[in-house]
């Protein structure tokens, strides 16, 4: 008979529970195992791992026992009231000294469970850094938004390539009241340096070209010292155009960039490579051509991913891109720019593998 309800309640109770806590222990012993042979597979590979799951198994486990003796020792308080039947509660003593015995272990495989965990989340920190690092990099060397420039329209588009990190840039940024100065490039190569090399070169241009009204001597300039900073695989390929509006002028210098199409007086015309690729020769010298611009003329400025898109043994080339400013120099620049770029797309007989960046500009 029965003499203690609330004791057989607790009975049932932990017994429940040891059952509940006897099946997490099973399945994370077979988990352990199935760890435990593969990493004596692969020595020395997820060896923690295995130590974790070893230590979680052995918790539970312990945990199960405590509630299965618990029961036990309920069940048989709950039929007596003999006072010696109260000892049976030494059985509790196995589970306590368990604890003594492992504890420390027990406490070293938490800490280590911790420090796992930290590891993990900074290792997941740093692959959101690893895959956020381009987009931030392709932010500023092609960025999204350009400035609204008085008597000018400027359109843009940038496609990125297949390659983590490239080295197209483009910037458009007044040198002066009146002076207005285009720039676009490329850095052979693709990775972080290359686009390390396209960003140093884009931002110093903006300091030769404040002070140098002629392009080509800014070019020199940076031709001089991208020659000693720059690796000697990371050729520069470049064309900065300046537009000066009081005297209706465009005047520009290319180093070894492919040509830039300018509609003028209902003709397209290329503006041509006026030296070589930045940085291939340390004395390379560089002229300007300086052209007239009128309200309507529209240039437009593009990196070779453009032009070397493939269809075979076919390239998109330059005088598809001519050919498309030619048939609609009125339209929206934008607009034009993702003409292009779609026109290369459909040309190609498999995705751009190359960055293509391109500007569109016209003087209103």
């Amino acid at each position: 008979m029965i003499e203690h309800p609330v004791l057989a309640g607790l009975a049932v109770a932990s017994v429940l529970a040891a059952l509940i806590w006897g099946r997490s222990s099973r399945r994370l012993q077979r988990a352990s195992r199935r760890i435990e042979a593969y990493v004596s597979t692969v020595p020395g590979l997820g060896q923690e791992s295995a130590d974790l799951a070893r230590s979680a198994f052995r918790k539970e486990l312990h945990t199960t026992l405590l509630y299965a003796l618990l029961a036990a020792a309920l069940a048989v308080l709950a039929f007596s009231d003999s006072w010696v039947l109260h000892l049976s509660l030494l059985v509790l003593v196995v589970p306590i000294l368990i604890t003594f015995r492992y504890g420390p272990q027990f406490l070293s495989e938490a800490r280590l469970a911790e420090e796992r965990t930290l590891l993990e989340r900074r290792a997941e920190e740093v692959l959101a850094q690893e895959e956020l690092a381009p987009l931030r990099w392709a932010a500023r060397l092609a960025p999204e938004m350009l400035p609204t420039i008085e008597g000018f329209e400027v359109g843009r588009v940038y496609e990125p390539g297949t390659g983590a990190m490239a080295g197209d840039f483009y910037d458009v940024h007044p040198t002066g009241s009146t002076r207005l100065a285009a720039v676009i490039g490329d850095v052979a190569g693709h990775g972080i340096e290359p686009s390390i090399t396209a960003f140093q070169v884009k931002y110093l241009l903006r300091v030769f070209l404040r002070q140098y009204r002629d392009p080509a001597q800014a070019l020199e300039e940076m031709n001089t010292l991208i020659h000693v900073s720059a690796r000697p695989e990371e050729l520069v390929s470049l064309c900065t155009v300046v537009f000066d509006q009081e005297a209706g002028t465009l005047r520009y210098a290319s180093a070894g960039h492919p040509a830039a199409w300018l509609w003028h007086d209902g003709e397209v015309r290329p503006l041509r490579s006026t030296g070589p690729l930045l940085a291939l020769d340390p004395a390379g010298t560089y002229y300007s051509r300086e052209i007239p611009l009128r309200p309507g003329d529209v240039l437009v400025m593009y990196t070779d991913g453009l032009t070397e898109a493939r269809a075979g043994e076919q390239l998109f080339g330059e005088e598809r891109v001519a050919a498309i400013l030619r048939r609609d120099p009125g339209a929206d620049v934008t607009a034009l720019c993702k003409t292009m770029l779609e026109a290369a797309r459909d040309f190609s007989d498999e995705p751009l593998g190359d960055d293509v960046a391109i500007l569109a500009i016209r003087r209103t």
